[in-house]
């Protein structure tokens, strides 16, 4: 077992895989991974089945099922894909009941292409968690300005959500009032609210994509001195924004009712440029209650010659706060590099939604 995820876990941090696909379920990879590399959870999205559709042939038996039965492609994607993640899940499961639900989990993204439509998000979301079936599922819900109230509504249903996408630090107050408001609404409606669960996916390598580009137009040696630190300054006071809504008497009304926190989750931790470190977005993101969800290669790098230097999280907002005034001062406004990320995330699953309906539309016409 990998030293450096056993010490990452014993500091609070949760080691989940974010990658999916039948070869590693049906090779007992995700198994050794939980064995040998600490992971306690899988995340999903729409690219990640793309991917996992277009390589080998692991899905050619249920796709000619699927074409016997005359399935449209639409029926198709959901069905393919809630049947890995309800395999994921019952692998998960041991992690779940070990953790009394805290991690074991498994998460399964509505259509983006609903991310700007409130009501029919929550209608997926309701139908996603009935197909499924497994407790210790996520529906992920897009953090767009639709898709706060959907997470509400969802949550409120007593369905447990990952919200995905999430840039900015307004826009990350919005998703905490609404997990807040969702269970509020849940308690009313006699859900046990002890068994609903929730994290916040903030994405951290994009935002340095997008800085580090503009940083390089500017190109002078003030603006080369903050490359590769505007990511990690956003998630550390993501983090103190949690910690701020914690500490409220809502929240500890919540809390007294059963209430279980929601996690910040690290989400996009793969560095995008060869010149920062590969373990750059784990080592430097160091917390407890938070989760880092990673493709495996940086799982891998991590467990290989990661270096934890214990919480590196608390201590440095202010030092977060000044990076973003020194971009403030070089033009490069923070507001206008959210919103573009939002709808940059937004459209590029749509993307990779559409090249996974296609592909099963290739499959079943050829199978």
């Amino acid at each position: 077992m990998s030293d450096v995820l056993r010490e990452l876990t014993e500091e609070g941090v949760s080691v989940w895989l974010d990658d999916i696909n039948r070869d590693r379920l049906r090779t007992g990879n995700l198994e050794m991974l939980m064995r040998d590399f600490w992971v306690r959870g899988v995340t999903s999205n729409p690219t990640i089945f793309a991917h996992a559709l277009s390589q080998g042939d692991a899905y050619d038996e249920q796709i000619a099922d699927l074409k016997i039965r005359r399935v449209s492609v639409e029926e198709a994607s959901r069905m393919i894909t809630t049947y890995d993640i309800r395999w994921a899940a019952d692998v998960l499961r041991p992690a779940y009941d070990e953790t009394d639900g805290l991690d074991g989990r498994v998460s399964i993204e509505v259509d983006p292409r609903l991310a700007k439509e409130t009501a029919a998000t929550i209608a997926e979301a309701k139908q996603l968690w009935w197909l499924a079936d497994r407790p210790n599922m996520f529906i992920k819900i897009p953090a767009t300005a639709e898709g706060v109230p959907a997470i509400t509504e969802t949550l409120a249903k007593g369905i447990s959500v990952n919200v995905t996408l999430i840039f900015s630090l307004e826009r990350y107050g919005e998703v905490i009032d609404a997990y807040m408001a969702g269970l509020e609404q849940a308690a009313a409606n006699g859900h046990d609210i002890s068994q609903i669960a929730s994290v916040a996916s903030f994405f951290v390598s994009r935002v340095d994509s997008e800085v580090d580009k503009r940083l390089e137009k500017i190109g002078t040696p003030e603006a080369a001195a903050l490359k590769g630190k505007a990511a990690i300054a956003n998630a550390r006071l993501a983090y103190e924004l949690y910690e701020q809504r914690l500490a409220t008497p809502r929240w500890a009304a919540l809390a007294a009712k059963g209430a279980r926190v929601q996690r910040p989750l690290w989400a996009s931790t793969s560095t995008k440029d060869p010149a920062f470190p590969d373990t750059l977005y784990v080592v430097e993101l160091v917390a407890r209650d938070t989760v880092n969800t990673m493709p495996e290669a940086t799982l891998r790098a991590t467990a290989d010659h990661g270096v934890l230097r214990g919480d590196t999280i608390h201590g440095t907002y202010e030092q977060s706060r000044q990076v973003f005034a020194e971009l403030e001062k070089l033009g490069i406004s923070y507001d206008d590099v959210v919103r573009v990320l939002e709808d940059e995330g937004v459209s590029k699953f749509a993307v990779s939604w559409n090249e996974l309906l296609e592909t099963i539309r290739t499959e079943l016409s050829t199978k």
